[in-house]
């Protein structure tokens, strides 16, 4: 027993030697590998992927939503167009995760102003523009400052679900997108530059050739313009950066010298936009599009309800069902 004893003894000793340099070994290993995994993470945690790097389309160029990851950083702001009086306490209550860019035109000692107060929002839009140029956001939205309109695409005309149910990858995709999806007013088409003539209203058609002309030197003339109302629509930092500072410039400048007043220098304005950002002159995308894709209102059955183009509208009445449009007529019911 001795004899075995002693012989068991050292191979004991070599086994439990080689046990521990195994051990040593695989921690050694699994140390190695996952110190390199978490420096990894936290390059890129502090390095957030800008979105201008996402894989785009090799037919439009345009960033792919299903290609931006979900944990990226997004820069985004709120760019308002307001007055003294006007309350945007909403903005802050509602959407601290937005900056905002709150202008207030007719007070001269704002942190954020503007030299003129004349066309309505555009001369807030393009200050914010031309102002922050080269250190744009990834993604903005131009709005107005006051909660309750009449033309926010809300059953109850309330600018937060408006807000909250926008989808910025669609934004992404697009480039711009308007934040009014129903028709009326401005589609499907609203302005015939060649054609119009003077109306008693609010309309810009007689004029609109002339301020197009002056606006876009060399581009001919459309024969038809419309997009939905009302100047409160959402652009990518690549978007506005395909037109040179100039241009934008010049737009500005074009609203401070022409003669037409604010309310109409303003609405020429209004059914350009889409233009400036690339569109063609109709921009009226359907209720399907706009609502399924650029929107969470996502209880939309055309094939139930038919392929309608607006929502409301002078031929349908919106139905409101856990705050999701659908359109209807009396056929219907």
């Amino acid at each position: 027993m001795l004899f075995c004893g002693g012989v068991q003894g050292p191979r004991r000793r070599n086994r439990e030697k080689a046990i521990l340099v195994t051990i040593f070994i695989i921690g050694a290993l699994y140390f190695l590998f996952f110190a390199k995994t978490s420096e990894h993470r936290k390059f890129v945690s502090q390095n957030p992927v800008s979105y201008e790097g996402s894989q785009r389309s090799s037919h439009s160029g345009q960033v792919s939503p299903s290609a931006v990851p979900k944990s990226q950083t997004l820069d985004k702001d709120l760019v308002v167009a307001s007055m003294m009086e006007d309350d945007v306490s909403w903005l802050y209550d509602n959407f601290p995760e937005w900056h905002k860019s709150i202008y207030v035109v007719n007070d001269k000692q704002a942190k954020l102003t503007v030299d003129l107060n004349k066309g309505r929002e555009s001369m807030v839009y393009l200050t914010y523009i031309i102002d922050n140029y080269d250190n744009l956001p990834d993604a903005m939205l131009f709005i107005h400052s006051q909660r309750f309109q009449w033309h926010n695409d809300d059953p109850y005309y309330d600018g937060v679900p408006m807000l909250r149910n926008f989808q910025l990858p669609y934004l992404l995709k697009q480039g711009y997108v308007n934040l009014r999806c129903a028709w009326v007013l401005g589609c499907p088409v609203e302005i015939h530059p060649l054609t119009d003539t003077h109306r008693n209203d609010v309309h810009v058609g007689e004029y609109f050739k002339t301020g197009f002309m002056e606006l876009f030197p060399g581009v001919e003339v459309p024969e038809e313009v419309g997009v939905s109302c009302c100047a409160q629509f959402g652009v990518t930092r690549s978007k506005v950066l395909e037109r040179p500072k100039s241009d934008y410039v010049r737009f500005r400048k074009w609203l401070a010298e022409t003669p037409l007043e604010d309310d109409l220098s303003g609405r020429i304005m209004e059914y350009s936009w889409h233009m400036i950002f690339g569109k063609g002159p109709v921009y009226c995308p359907t209720a399907e599009e706009c609502y399924l894709r650029g929107t969470r209102y996502s209880v939309w059955k055309p094939e139930t309800y038919g392929p309608y183009r607006t929502t409301p509208g002078p031929d349908y009445s919106c139905v409101c069902l856990n705050m999701q449009y659908v359109a209807s007529t009396a056929d219907m019911a």
